[in-house]
């Protein structure tokens, strides 16, 4: 079998004159042995008709280049068509129409405008035609005539023609390509591009990217109209289906399925026993559902409404919550250790309900806020109130909550609209008078576009305005005086003033060791025995073991790392267990030191030793009280007052107070005047990545600068907490309770606290009244005479006395109304 040979090369054309009229086309592109009929109106066309009357006058056809004289020279090297003009009409409102006739292409080599006739001619030579593979065009041909089958049964636009006379010029690729171009309902700028290729090959495969492109797009247009014809179809069926079935019906003398659902919603109505104002409000909204077809989408919003509505506690309450007073007492008692305040509260709440007698006006619930630092008990303390008095419980975290429509709820003119989260909560729990837990309130995101959440919290837990409480969605009153709301929060001033108003505060500042031991024994062991598996045979405890793990590992106000410690020691022993190993574990030092690791803390984390300018202070955090140790450096300089180690304004001053006091008296101190000025002072709190601020660090820090300018050291063994004035007046700060445990913890049994401050000492824990000792004093001089040690025998300041006596301020310190808390 032989080879079948290429398509022959045509003939090559006889060469071409000098210069040739250039005719420049618009709209289409005339191709070799193609035949079109153009109307011109251009005025180089009409001129170039004019100066050329004769028929037959032969002219290079170009696509005109839109920046008009500039478009000359971008003709340059571009491929055109050789035509012969024929058949002319005469020129008639500016419009002349001729025939062209497609001979060969060429390649316009330059373009000049006569200046005589006014019309640009080229310069052109014959375009020499590619050779191309005879199977490859044959594929590609195959290919084109498929594609133009296709488009001509799908695209109206396309002539229904052209296929049969492609397949006619089979024998030419070029010729059939030319054809395909010419008649194949392509854009200008696409014909010409096919102009431009003188391969037939490359011609032909960017006609058949075109053409399946086109039959791609045309078919999913074609699916959208078909699939929108089935649609509107079938909405026309089943219009007709409803009325005639409803026709049936009628004759039959059934309800429709309508008329049931409306029906069912008016018995339900009744049965709820709704207040009358909700009531009337669902009858009104259900008499609109009546006249919506089910096919409407506001059917469904409305049903939706209508359901919530209908589902919301409006009258249901707990079962009778009477009990005796001494039995909420026991099981409050049973599930926390501890918290006598918050107790208290619950059952002066109880006493007053039982008093009253009539549930129908019951008492407002107390608005309780528990605050203090993670761990100590305040979310599982809810849960075990709700247990003792028998309400239904539901915590809801608004933690990170920064849209006012969670608390408040949507309109229902949103798509997906619900409501608050209160009537979510309410919902889920089926009563009006549950205990709600407002988890990490303090956490809520203030202001915003979406409106502020806060705000929106004053409504809800206001006594007075929460019985009309209105939610976006329902648009209709709701009772929440009948729940009883508790709030968790770690600070309580990042909460707004206004919202925290409205709390009854109750502070868990945190546990000491020995109620943490007390704790563990109560409520910890035996729940993390029971989930690990082992029993106390497996694993046996102590108090000294207890405490180590309490002091030296987890030594925090919460008992969320001691729980993790103990659960680590279970684990080890029930891994061990399951390996087969028999008898029982004593939890000693050197059995938690080989689990748990070498120990976190020293034994006693405060120093004792006492040194100069060198002091330990306390401090109030989000998760209890910490100790704060502050340094003070004099040297030689110019007098100039350097504090670090990120500070707040209100710290700093307190500085700026300490150092001018210390400097007034200097004659006490003995200290010379032109030493002062003769020496810089360096302030220092550690810890520089925690920022810090608040005024109670103010005595600590007057007392260390006192010290480096005497030279005299302070007692170590003791912390010390207060405000100063510029006067010497120690003030009464806050946070007592948090800051006396810190000291307690780390091992301080001496505490300086303001004479102000003698009152918080009753709410500290007896075992650590007794185990500490409290100074109390009203000024400086006081601080001064307790702290500063005589000099060492080495130092600068050998033989000076303590302190000169001075006179002493009066104890009653005056004190601001509302002392901001230390930080």
């Amino acid at each position: 079998m032989t080879e079948r040979p290429p398509f022959a090369r045509p003939l090559a054309a006889p060469a071409l004159p000098a210069d040739l009229p250039l005719f420049a086309l618009r709209s289409t592109i005339v191709f070799p042995h193609g035949r079109i009929a153009v109307q011109i109106s251009s005025a180089d066309n009409l001129a170039l008709l004019l100066a050329h009357p004769d028929e037959g006058v032969h002219v290079v056809c170009v696509l005109e280049a839109e920046d008009g004289e500039r478009g000359l020279f971008a003709l340059e090297g571009r491929v055109g068509v050789l035509a012969r003009l024929t058949d002319r009409r005469p020129i008639a409102g500016g419009i002349a129409q001729v025939t062209l006739e497609g001979l060969a292409r060429v390649t316009v080599s330059g373009c000049v405008r006569d200046e005589v006739t006014g019309y640009p001619t080229a310069r052109a030579e014959m375009a020499p035609e590619v050779e191309s593979d005879a199977a490859a065009a044959r594929a590609l041909m195959q290919r084109v005539a498929i594609a133009a089958d296709a488009r001509a049964e799908i695209d109206t636009a396309f002539p229904p023609e052209l296929p049969a006379l492609l397949r006619r010029e089979g024998e030419s690729p070029s010729r059939f390509a030319d054809l395909a171009a010419a008649r194949g309902a392509l854009r200008a700028a696409e014909k010409d591009a096919v102009l431009q290729r003188l391969d037939p090959l490359a011609r032909l495969e960017f006609l058949a990217e075109r053409w399946e492109r086109e039959i791609a797009r045309a078919k999913v247009h074609e699916e959208v109209r078909q699939e929108t014809e089935r649609r509107v179809d079938r909405h026309h069926r089943e219009f007709f289906l409803r009325q005639q079935l409803q026709a049936i019906r009628g004759e039959l003398g059934e309800a429709d399925a309508g008329e049931g659902e409306i029906a069912d919603l008016l018995r339900r109505v009744e049965e709820s026993k709704l207040p009358p104002n909700v009531a009337t409000e669902a009858k009104r909204e259900i008499e609109r559902l009546r006249a919506l077809s089910t096919a409407s989408s506001e059917h469904q919003v409305l049903r939706n409404y209508l359901e919530w509505v209908l589902t919301l506690p409006w009258q249901q309450r707990s079962g009778d919550d009477r009990v005796a007073l001494e039995k909420v007492e026991e099981a409050l008692d049973g599930r926390h250790y501890g918290l006598h305040e918050a107790k208290e509260r619950i059952l002066e709440y109880l006493a007053v309900r039982q008093l009253r007698g009539d549930r129908g006006n019951d008492p407002h619930g107390p608005i309780l806020c528990f605050v203090g630092p993670p761990g100590t008990g305040k979310t599982s303390l809810g849960e075990a109130i709700a247990a003792s008095i028998g309400r239904a419980f539901y915590r809801i975290s608004v933690g990170g909550v920064r849209d006012e429509a969670e608390i408040r709820g949507h309109r229902r003119t949103y798509v997906g609209s619900l409501p608050g989260l209160f009537l979510q909560a309410l919902r889920r729990v089926q009563v009006k008078d549950p205990v709600l837990m407002i988890d990490e309130i303090d956490k809520m995101t203030a202001g915003g576009p979406s409106g502020d959440p806060t705000a929106a919290m004053l409504e809800v837990l206001d006594p007075g305005q929460n019985a009309t409480f209105t939610d976006h969605y329902l648009n209709l009153p709701f009772d929440l005086s009948s729940v009883l709301f508790i709030c968790t929060a770690n600070n309580l001033f990042d909460i707004p003033h206004a919202l925290r108003d409205r709390l009854e505060v109750i502070r868990i500042a945190g546990y000491t060791v020995e109620e943490k031991v007390e704790i563990a024994w109560r409520y910890l062991l035996p729940r993390l025995f029971d989930e690990h598996g082992i029993t106390d045979h497996d694993l046996q405890f102590t108090d000294e073991a207890l405490g180590l793990i309490a002091n030296r590992y987890a030594r925090e106000a919460g008992l969320r790392t001691f729980e993790r410690h103990i659960a680590a020691l279970m684990r080890k022993r029930a891994k061990r267990k399951a390996e087969g190993e028999q008898g029982a574990w004593i939890v000693d030092q050197p059995r938690v030191e080989d689990v748990l690791g070498p120990p976190r803390f020293a034994p006693e984390a405060a120093e004792q030793e006492p040194e100069v300018g060198t002091v330990t202070g306390l401090a109030w955090t989000a998760n209890g009280g910490e100790l704060m140790t502050i340094e003070a450096l004099m040297m030689p300089g110019t007098g100039k007052l350097t504090v670090t180690g990120q500070l707040g304004d209100v710290m700093r001053e307190s500085v700026d107070a300490a150092c001018s006091y210390v400097r007034s008296r200097g004659h006490a101190l003995r200290v010379a005047d032109p030493e002062l000025r003769a020496s810089d002072l360096h302030v220092h709190f550690p810890a520089g990545s925690v920022p810090k601020d608040g005024p109670s660090a103010g005595v600590a820090v007057t007392l260390a600068i006192a010290s480096v300018m005497s030279r005299r050291p302070v007692r170590r063994d003791v912390a010390v907490t207060g405000e100063v004035t510029l006067r010497g007046r120690v003030l009464e700060i806050g946070g007592v309770k948090e800051k006396v445990l810190a000291a307690y913890r780390a091992g301080l049994r001496t505490v300086v606290l303001p004479a102000s401050n003698e009152k918080d000492l009753r709410d500290i824990p007896l075992e650590v009244r007794n185990a500490l000792t409290f100074k109390c004093v009203a000024t400086m001089d006081e601080v001064l005479a307790e702290m500063l040690l005589p000099p060492k025998p080495n130092g600068f300041a050998e033989g000076l006395p303590l302190f000169d006596e001075v006179s002493r301020a009066p104890a009653d310190v005056a004190v601001d109304d509302a002392p901001p808390p230390a930080r």
